[in-house]
C-alpha cells in the first residue's frame, strides 16, 4: 500500500474541506439504431479509433451456450462482418469473415480499410444465419481538410455497482456527436459492495469477488457490455478510449497498485498481464507493434487528439519533498518524447490531450516552496505545496514542468487537456513556477458517470453546504481553478470550432435510476491563441 491519498481519500477531505467540411453536419443523426441484442450478441457491437480511411470493429459472439465469457469454453467459429453505406445493407462497401473461438474469449475485432474519409456507415456482424444489432461509425476527415466543427461527449469512471449508466443512453440520444472520448476507469475491479454507491450496492457485479485472473476480468468487462445504455452509445458512435488504473486495480502504477497485495494475490505481474489480455480484447482499441496504447488522431486542420496512457509507464506514488524528484515519471521517456514533438509538431487548430489524471496544480496546505525559496527546500515542502492527491500529475511534478516549459519553450498554443479519474467537474487553468500568470494550456475534468464523489461519501444531497465549502475553498486557493463542482455524476460534450473549444457539463438527476435525465449545469470555453477560460452560459 503506497503512503500517498487515493481517490476516495481525496474526495472525503474535499467534502470535508469543503463549404468547408462540417463534421457535424455529417453526424449520426437520431438515436442509435441498435436494438435489442440477440441470444448470439448478446453483448452489442462498438467501433473505435476512426481513421480517414478506416475504423475498428467489435462485437462478441456466444456460439453455444456453453461459450460463456471467461469459461474456456464453446468451439472456434466463423464470424462474418460488412460496412455499408446505408442501413439496409443492399450493397456493402466492405465484408469478410473471421474465426474466433476461447483463445480470445470468442471476441472478435477487425481493423477496416479503404473506406472513404469523413463518412457516416453502417455496420454488423453475422453467425449461423443470426446478424448482431446493427452499428453506425464514421470515419476521420482527411489531415489537411478545413473542418468547421468537432462534437464529441467526454466520459470517465462507469461503476456497475454504483448505479446506471443513463450518462451514456443521454449521450446515445443526442444524435449531434462525431466521438466519444472514454478517458479510463470503464469498469472497477472491486468486489461486490467495496465500492457501491455510497455504500449501498445498485445492482451486484460479477464475479462477485475482486478480479484477479484472466476469467475474472473476461467475465466483468461481459457484463459492462451488456448494459443496454452503453450498448447503445457504443453502436452510435465510434469511441476513443484509454484505460485509467480501475481496469486493472486501484492506483496502479508499472510495478504494482494500492489495491494488490502480492502475498495473498500473487504476482502483480500476472494479474497486469491478465487485465491488459481481456482488455484487449473486449475493448475497440488500436495497439502498437510495441504493445502501446497511446496514440494519436487527426480531424482535419481542425484538431488532433493524443490519448495518453498513465498508468503503464509512471514511478510508484510518493508524497512529500520526493514528488518533485526528476528520476520519477508518470508518462515514461518514450511517451514524453511523442507527447512534446506531437504537440510542439502539430500542424491541426487544436492539439487536445485524453488525459487520465488531472494535470492542473491542486494546491493546499502550503505555499509552494517556489514562492518561499531555500526555506521552502530547508522546510521539505514540495515545488508545488502540500499534494492532496499524488496520484495525479501533482505527484510527478518534474514530467510536468518538462512538458509545461516545452509548450512555453516551442510557442505551442491552443492545447486542451480533457481529464477523467477525480469523480468530479473541473473548469482549469494550467499553470506550473513558469506560468503562474499566463496559462500554458486549458483543462477541462469531466465527472464521474457512477462512482462515488464528495456528497457521497458524506452521505449528504448533492449540493450541500459541506461541498460547496470544499469547491470554494479549492478555488480561493488555486486561482488557476476557475470552476469546480464536487457533487454531480454526468458527462461532458466538447464543442471545437476554429474560434474556440468548449465544455458543456451535463449532470445526472440520479444515477441510480436506469431512466435518469441530465440538465446542463456549466460552460467554459478557451479561445485560439489563449489559454484564459471563458464562462459560458447554457446553449441555445
Amino acid at each position: 500500500m503506497t503512503n500517498t491519498l487515493d481517490r476516495r481519500t481525496l474526495l472525503r477531505l474535499a467534502g470535508a474541506s469543503a463549404g468547408t467540411a462540417v463534421l457535424a453536419g455529417a453526424t449520426l443523426a437520431g438515436p442509435s439504431p441498435a436494438g435489442a441484442a440477440t441470444a448470439a450478441f448478446r453483448h452489442g457491437v462498438a467501433s473505435g479509433d476512426p481513421l480517414p480511411d478506416g475504423i475498428l470493429l467489435w462485437t462478441r459472439v456466444t456460439p453455444t451456450p456453453d461459450a460463456l465469457p471467461g469459461s474456456a469454453a464453446g468451439p472456434d467459429v466463423e464470424v462474418s462482418w460488412q460496412v455499408a453505406a446505408e442501413p439496409d445493407f443492399r450493397a456493402p462497401v466492405a465484408a469478410g469473415t473471421l474465426t474466433t473461438g476461447p483463445a480470445r474469449d470468442h471476441t472478435v475485432k477487425i481493423a477496416v480499410s479503404g473506406l472513404a474519409a469523413a463518412t457516416t456507415y453502417w455496420y454488423r456482424f453475422g453467425h449461423a444465419g443470426e446478424w448482431s444489432p446493427t452499428g453506425r461509425t464514421m470515419t476521420a476527415p482527411p489531415a489537411d481538410a478545413a473542418v468547421d466543427r468537432l462534437r464529441m461527449g467526454v466520459v470517465s469512471c462507469a461503476n456497475w455497482e454504483a448505479g446506471y449508466f443513463a450518462a451514456y443512453r443521454r449521450l446515445a440520444d443526442r444524435g449531434d456527436l462525431n466521438l466519444v472520448v472514454h478517458l479510463g476507469d470503464y469498469l472497477y475491479e472491486y468486489g461486490t459492495g467495496e465500492f457501491a454507491a455510497a455504500g449501498r450496492v445498485v445492482r451486484p457485479t460479477q464475479p462477485a469477488h475482486e478480479v484477479l485472473t484472466l476469467a475474472d476480468y473476461r467475465i466483468r468487462h461481459a457484463l459492462y457490455k451488456t448494459d443496454p445504455d452503453l450498448q447503445a452509445l457504443h453502436a452510435a458512435v465510434p469511441w476513443v478510449i484509454t484505460w485509467d488504473d480501475h481496469e486493472v486495480a486501484n492506483d496502479e502504477w508499472s510495478g504494482g497498485a494500492e489495491n494488490h497485495t502480492p502475498g495473498t494475490e500473487g504476482p502483480f505481474a500476472d494479474r497486469l498481464a491478465a487485465a491488459r489480455q481481456a482488455y484487449l480484447e473486449w475493448m475497440p482499441v488500436r495497439v502498437g507493434a510495441d504493445g502501446t496504447i497511446y496514440r494519436r488522431f487527426r480531424f482535419g486542420r481542425l484538431a488532433e487528439l493524443s490519448m495518453l496512457d498513465l498508468r503503464s509507464y509512471r514511478s510508484a506514488q510518493v508524497s512529500g519533498p520526493d514528488v518533485d524528484d526528476p528520476n520519477r515519471t508518470i508518462t515514461g521517456d518514450a511517451q514524453m518524447t511523442w507527447l512534446k514533438a506531437g504537440l510542439s509538431g502539430s500542424a491541426a487548430r487544436w492539439k487536445l490531450v485524453g488525459n487520465p489524471v488531472m494535470i492542473a496544480r491542486l494546491d493546499v496546505g502550503a505555499l509552494p516552496s517556489w514562492l518561499l525559496g531555500p526555506l521552502g527546500k530547508l522546510l521539505g515542502i514540495p515545488e508545488n505545496g502540500a499534494v492532496l492527491n499524488a496520484d495525479q500529475w501533482d505527484g510527478y511534478n518534474a514530467d510536468r514542468n518538462e512538458l509545461v516549459d516545452h509548450l512555453r519553450a516551442t510557442g505551442t498554443r491552443d492545447v486542451v487537456f480533457l481529464t477523467g479519474d477525480i469523480h468530479t467537474s473541473w473548469a482549469n487553468e494550467v499553470t506550473t513556477r513558469t506560468t503562474l500568470f499566463e496559462p500554458a494550456a486549458a483543462e477541462f475534468v469531466v465527472p464521474s458517470v457512477t462512482s462515488d464523489n464528495v456528497n457521497d461519501f458524506l452521505k449528504l444531497p448533492a449540493g450541500n453546504a459541506l461541498s460547496r465549502l470544499g469547491a470554494g475553498l479549492l478555488r480561493s486557493t488555486n486561482p488557476h481553478v476557475r470552476w469546480a463542482e464536487l457533487d454531480g455524476h454526468g458527462y461532458g460534450v466538447l464543442d471545437v470550432t476554429p474560434q474556440r473549444c468548449r465544455m458543456d457539463w451535463y449532470h445526472l438527476a440520479d444515477r441510480t435510476s436506469s431512466t435518469s435525465g441530465s440538465r446542463w449545469v456549466a460552460g467554459w470555453s478557451v479561445g485560439t491563441g489563449s489559454s484564459r477560460l471563458r464562462a459560458e452560459s447554457a446553449p441555445v
